[in-house]
């Protein structure tokens, strides 16, 4: 079954262009149309007429309307870190005169701060009138636990961003890993056989909790998917000129970029 992904957004938490900065790929992406305009990381996934979406930064009404999205089924969460769930009251529209709660999928880490955060969404006794009308699932934070949705499946690749361990998903051929730094042998052998591989690759030189460029470079050549593309970027990398350097199969993503994958493959009889 084909599935068509979308970059929401391709940018670090500060975005780019960064308020204050006055370098070059920050004067650039104030121009229209420039690459280098990168808003909070979230994805888009269309497939068999339904909408999923992986993650909601405070970036995400202004995608929604970019990409003329009216619709959303599920949203799958990676993490509780403000650039990917600021967005979460922007569902509110989308959420009313749905058949059914909008069902949320997150670890309990992640849960715990969205229910915290949105507490008038949750709350039992005088819940707020028009708040979004959602289901938040909380799913196992084990390597490899399955989401199944709509004909597809999404699988947990948990992956350490920083001191944390978050949720990376798979879906089909292709991976969605962001806000990550480092990724363990049993994670990637979760991410075997890939068409599509997108990871975090934050800047040139090391960072904390996050991967550089070097670094997911090296994970691309690890793992060896046909295509990889790197999200999260901060304005240290300009989108022309580091693709003119990197590898053909590999690529800088950027907001509105849309790539088409095979999210349900026949299993091998």
């Amino acid at each position: 079954m084909q599935a068509t992904l979308t970059f929401l957004g391709s940018g670090t938490s500060m975005g780019v262009p960064t308020l204050g900065c006055p370098c070059a790929v920050c004067a650039d992406a104030r121009l229209p149309g420039s690459p280098n305009r990168r808003t909070r990381p979230s994805l888009r996934l269309v497939y068999n007429d339904r909408t999923v979406l992986i993650d909601t930064g405070p970036d995400f009404h202004a995608q929604a309307i970019r990409e003329g999205l009216t619709r959303v089924d599920a949203v799958l969460y990676t993490h509780g870190h403000a650039d990917h769930i600021l967005g979460f009251d922007d569902l509110r529209p989308l959420t009313f005169g749905r058949p059914g709660n909008l069902p949320l999928y997150a670890d309990d880490p992640t849960a715990d701060i969205i229910e915290r955060v949105f507490e008038y969404t949750f709350r039992k006794v005088d819940r707020y009138p028009t708040s979004a009308r959602v289901d938040l699932h909380r799913i196992s934070q084990a390597p490899g636990t399955h989401v199944p949705l709509f004909g597809a499946d999404f699988v947990r690749v948990p992956v350490t961003h920083g001191r944390n361990m978050i949720s990376g998903y798979r879906f089909g051929t292709a991976a969605y890993l962001t806000d990550m730094s480092d990724i363990s042998p049993a994670s990637a052998e979760l991410l075997q056989g890939l068409d599509i591989l997108i990871l975090d690759a934050l800047r040139r030189d090391p960072h904390p909790s996050h991967s550089h460029l070097a670094k997911s470079l090296d994970f691309v050549a690890h793992l060896k998917p046909q295509r990889a593309f790197f999200t999260h970027i901060c304005h240290d990398l300009d989108h022309d000129a580091v693709n003119a350097e990197l590898p053909a199969n590999v690529r800088l993503a950027h907001d509105g970029l849309q790539l088409t994958f095979d999210i349900a493959p026949e299993l091998p009889s």
